[in-house]
Order: C-alpha cells, then sequence, then structure tokens
C-alpha cells in the first residue's frame, strides 16, 4: 500500500485542492509533515505531524517514516535524494518527477547555487510559483498514481 507524504513547510497554496482531490478520490493514506500546522484541508485520509523547529527534523521524520514504493512530494533536493536512495518516490511543486536517473544532476546544480550564494554573488533565486507550475504539478501527480495504481 503506496503512502503519501507531504514537505508542507514550503507548501503551496495553490496545490492544496489539487492535493486534497486526488487524497479523497483515490482513498491515499497521507501524512502532512511541518514543524507548524499546515491545513490542506479535513480528510480522514491526512494525517497532520507537527515536528521540533530544528532544521530538517520535518526531512528526518519523513525518511524514518518512508517505506519503498511511497511517494514525497517536497521542494527540498536534498529530501528528494534521500527519499530516492530508499528506493521511494519524490515529486516537486513544480511538477518534476526525481528519479535515480536525474537526482545527482539537481543536487549537484542546487549546490553549486548554494556554493555561488555563500560566496556573497547575488542569484535571482526561483521564478515566483504560477498556475502553469500547478497545473504541471497536477499532471504529473496524475500519471504517477495512474501508473501505481495498483499500490493504492
Amino acid at each position: 500500500m503506496l503512502n503519501l507524504y507531504v514537505d508542507g513547510d514550503a507548501f503551496p497554496n495553490l496545490l492544496k485542492p489539487i492535493l486534497l482531490r486526488s487524497i479523497e478520490r483515490l482513498s491515499i493514506k497521507t501524512y502532512v509533515l511541518a514543524n507548524k500546522k499546515i491545513d490542506l484541508g479535513r480528510s480522514e485520509h491526512i494525517e497532520y505531524i507537527i515536528v521540533e523547529t530544528l532544521a530538517d527534523e520535518a526531512d528526518n521524520k519523513i525518511v524514518e517514516m518512508l517505506k519503498e514504493g511511497d511517494l514525497v512530494i517536497t521542494a527540498d533536493i536534498p529530501l528528494a535524494d534521500r527519499v530516492i536512495s530508499k528506493n521511494a518516490h519524490a515529486i516537486d511543486h513544480r511538477g518534476e518527477l526525481y528519479s535515480v536517473d536525474n537526482i545527482k544532476q539537481y543536487l549537484a546544480m542546487r549546490n553549486l547555487m548554494e556554493s555561488i550564494r555563500d560566496s556573497g554573488e547575488m542569484t535571482s533565486g526561483p521564478k515566483p510559483f504560477s498556475q502553469k507550475d500547478a497545473q504541471m504539478f497536477a499532471n504529473q501527480l496524475n500519471s504517477f498514481l495512474i501508473k501505481h495504481r495498483k499500490l493504492l
């Protein structure tokens, strides 16, 4: 049985109704983890877990609870790397499905940008989250759930 984990600390509001509809439609056991109250909506399928405000505490709890084949929704690339290493799946808020084939490239680019910022260079950061990003996420989530339907 596939479980869904949501790294809730930076979860975009535009995605909440999209995700809630999928959770309800398919009765997916979902865990939302964050260091503060995050509300996707009311559902018997959602369990909210508030962790300590320590750095990466939600990430660590997700990895601890995760089992092979589960799905994690996160924009945190190091967390996605840990998820992939446990033979689970990760989708980011803009609809990117992380995999064994691409996660190291994403991680290397993230580390490079962090190094550039740490050297004092100003970077532009990510573009604002848009309706198009929400649609890309919805499409990727739907494709993933169709492909993994037998595990739901």
